[in-house]
């Protein structure tokens, strides 16, 4: 105390800080230990008490915590050889939903996924919209169905991740370099698509979502430093590192399309060159006839078919390049290929092999990706529940 009577005001403070920082410690405490159990998947007190070296008294408080807010729940118990029967508790996966959308040229797929990211609905349907209005028409009805197929409560999905060809743009809030969805870069497309869904929405480029789910759930898991490339309509390829995506200084790392490419039968880009219309147009060149896709062609190469066989060949030697070029410039300890030209990879893994090792010393290791068609829904789930799970700690532990 000061003579006058008064409070120091360094004690002041402190004393004022008291309980804001008991609330923000206890916070700490439970967001610590809700992680943990996402983690193990259930747990009692003790073993809880020992994986966060937190003591009993202070995990017991967290857990009622937790528990009053809804965000665990008792899963059943444990009964020890010695020792008293213990209560085992784990996350209440019904706390929340996130929403996943996958916006490709060809197929429009969403899905619907708890906490443990478990998908409780999904939907995969055609993409025959012809407009950027029948598109986000689409995105909206198949995301409605999807939510209603469910039996959720609209107001419980927290929040939702599109995956779209190009980059969003967030100050002029429309997507560029969507080349492949003819009007969707036009603005206030996404905002539409927001208020009419009533869901907060995210949207990120498809290739880097990819990416994000074969690191989450597929071959990426473990690497330190890995691309996955995207070979399908177009070209692209994400970029992990250290389990968080890199996206360069205006969202455009990994638009390897756009690289030059000095190819025949003119200059152009290098999406001109890896792609399934450049399988296609590289079989019509050998000498292929009729109506052609990419599939149709390597469902000939494998069958011996000389002119698709070419075809997949100069394929695997354009993606080489593209191995290359992303090896020199990145050092991947992986490099991963997928989309739909990647799905393939049964005839082209073997040349990009080969082709690499006669273009570059450098090694990474190359492999097909393990999700497949679904890489990029995943990646969108898997983003939207990393948002949705703080969402849903915030909301229901403010006040408490």
């Amino acid at each position: 105390m000061h003579e006058n009577g008064a409070m120091p005001a360094s004690d002041a403070v402190e004393q004022q800080e008291q309980p804001w920082s008991r609330r923000r410690l206890r916070s700490t405490n439970e967001r610590l230990l809700l992680d943990r159990l996402r983690g193990l998947g259930a747990a009692s007190r003790a073993q809880l008490a020992r994986e966060t070296g937190l003591s009993k008294p202070t995990v017991s408080s967290a857990l009622a915590s937790l528990a009053a807010a809804g965000l665990v729940h008792e899963v059943g118990t444990h009964a020890p050889e010695r020792g008293r029967t213990a209560v085992l508790y784990a996350p209440d996966p019904a706390a929340g939903y996130a929403l996943g959308v996958d916006i490709g040229r060809g197929w429009l797929r969403v899905a619907l996924a708890d906490l443990d990211g478990t998908l409780v609905a999904r939907a995969d349907v055609r993409n025959r919209a012809r407009t950027s209005a029948a598109l986000a028409d689409l995105v909206v009805t198949t995301a409605r169905q999807v939510m209603a197929n469910s039996g959720v409560d609209p107001a419980a999905v927290v929040h939702g991740v599109i995956g779209t060809p190009g980059v969003y743009d967030e100050k002029q809030r429309r997507v560029r370099y969507a080349m492949h969805l003819p009007g969707w870069g036009r603005a206030g497309l996404v905002d539409r698509v927001r208020a009419e869904l009533g869901v907060p929405l995210e949207v990120h480029n498809d290739a880097n979502l990819a990416a994000l789910g074969e690191h989450a759930f597929g071959v990426g898991a473990g690497s330190r430093l890995f691309a996955y490339i995207m070979i399908g309509t177009g070209l692209g390829m994400g970029i992990v590192s250290e389990g968080r995506l890199f996206t360069g200084a205006h969202g455009l790392a990994g638009e390897i399309g756009f690289l030059p490419w000095h190819g025949r039968p003119k200059p152009g880009r290098l999406e001109d060159a890896v792609s399934g219309v450049a399988v296609v147009e590289a079989a019509r060149e050998f000498g292929m006839r009729g109506q052609l896709t990419a599939k149709a062609v390597f469902d000939a190469a494998r069958q011996g078919h000389p002119d698709a066989v070419r075809a997949v060949g100069l394929e695997g030697e354009r993606i080489a390049h593209t191995v290359a070029a992303a090896a020199a410039v990145l050092d991947p300890d992986l490099v991963v290929l997928g989309g739909g030209v990647g799905h393939s990879v049964d005839l082209l893994l073997r040349p990009v092999r080969e082709h690499v090792r006669a273009l570059t010393p450098l090694r990474p290791r190359i492999a097909p990706s393990r999700l497949g068609e679904d890489a990029v829904l995943l990646g969108a789930v898997a983003t939207a529940l990393d948002t949705a799970r703080d969402l849903v700690f915030e909301r229901r532990t403010a006040g408490t």
